[in-house]
């Protein structure tokens, strides 16, 4: 096993995640064990043995998620690691699709590219309840307001700045019962920077036993698709973890194509633990 800081900033920080070999031969109550033994949100389990593009499924202590975004890219600096190659290109499966993946090393790290896929953008009515339970007041949330799925839906909450994400307490209980009452995995606020181009951002996703996400990949294409959308651009660079004196930075790029926006992630890792 290894443990990975997936999407540091200027080599600090990142989100601690584990990785796993997985010949399949594990239950998914060991998997959910071995999270709780890392001491990780998260890990990823790879198995390498199918042939063609490994399939890396992930696990928090309470069950498994269809895809994590900061998981991949832990998955990917890990087996670029193991295989002691400066670059590789390759494929990942994972939650019912195969997508491509590239992994660099770097001075600061393994950077880690990968295809998100298509992201689905709904409207956001009915979730004030979701919104109280943040202890949002009206007046610090911005026009911001979306439903985003790449798999998972989760709810993008436009926060006025960064002064007011930061001094976010949520009630998580209520948050956590208002986000399963909907089938959201958990919600994403942000601020954006006044230039455009950046975001800082918080993830909370009780209702998965994440109180807190250190960061969240997925969700920063989530809101990387949102702004193309509505169109402020498809760059991105998300600020996360600052909240949880873990730094953390995710880039995104959003595209539109004939099947819907389509976003690419990129993050940097170091692998800190293995045994």
């Amino acid at each position: 096993m290894a443990v990975v800081d997936a999407c540091t900033r200027d080599g600090r920080g990142g989100s601690p995640t584990a990785v796993v070999i997985d010949d399949g031969t594990l239950t998914d109550e060991a998997r959910r064990a071995v999270v709780r033994a890392a001491g990780t949100s998260h890990a990823a389990f790879v198995d390498t043995a199918t042939g063609g593009a490994p399939a890396v499924r992930f696990f928090t202590a309470e069950g498994e998620l269809r895809n994590c975004g900061h998981g991949t890219i832990a998955a990917q600096a890990f087996l670029l690691e193991q295989g002691g190659a400066s670059h590789h290109r390759g494929r990942q499966r994972t939650g019912g699709r195969t997508f491509a993946t590239t992994a660099d090393r770097r001075p600061e790290g393994i950077e880690v590219w990968f295809d998100q896929g298509t992201i689905e953008l709904r409207d956001a009515g009915g979730t004030g309840g979701v919104v109280a339970a943040l202890g949002l007041a009206p007046a610090d949330v911005t026009g911001d307001l979306r439903i985003a799925s790449p798999g998972t839906p989760r709810l993008l909450v436009g926060v006025r700045d960064r002064r007011v994400l930061l001094s976010m307490r949520p009630d998580l209980d209520r948050l956590a019962a208002e986000c399963r009452r909907l089938g959201l995995l958990g919600c994403f606020p942000f601020a954006l920077s006044a230039a455009g181009g950046s975001a800082d951002a918080r993830m909370f996703a009780p209702a998965i036993g994440v109180g807190e996400d250190v960061v969240n990949a997925n969700s920063s294409g989530c809101l990387a698709a949102h702004l193309l959308a509505t169109g402020r651009g498809g760059g991105l660079e998300v600020r996360q973890g600052d909240a949880l004196g873990r730094p953390c930075v995710v880039r995104a790029a959003a595209t539109d194509t004939p099947a819907g926006i389509a976003v690419r992630i990129g993050a940097t890792a170091a692998t800190h633990l293995a045994g």
